[in-house]
């Protein structure tokens, strides 16, 4: 699943949740946007937060709420809480437990 921030010249960031049934793997992809902008577009849109450069925690119960509606497979909802069981358990989760930790890669949309 990946969460992205994309945003074009003079015009607000915008946050969207893609690739919903890859719950293998989880991260933020940023576009053209610093780095101030993501964070605050993922706090507006309630799906979490930049911590430095290269982290960000997402909010599973948003996270859950954005793709679901999105998702294909009739067990989604198993491989999600799956997806997050696996965090929990590698220690992946912010301090507040409701929290995923998810690595930030450069976008190429923008």
């Amino acid at each position: 699943m990946i969460v992205e921030v994309v945003g074009g010249a003079g015009s607000a960031p915008e946050v969207r949740v893609s690739d919903v049934d890859e719950l293998k793997r989880l991260h933020l992809a940023v576009g053209a946007v610093t780095p101030e902008e993501a964070d605050e577009a993922l706090r507006a849109a309630g799906l979490g937060r930049l911590s430095g450069a290269d982290t960000a925690f997402l909010d599973v119960a948003a996270l859950r709420a954005a793709a679901e509606p999105q998702a294909s497979a009739a067990d989604w909802g198993a491989n999600f809480d799956g997806m997050v069981e696996y965090a929990r358990g590698k220690g992946w989760v912010g301090d507040d437990g409701a929290s995923l930790q998810a690595h930030v890669e450069t976008a190429a949309s923008g």
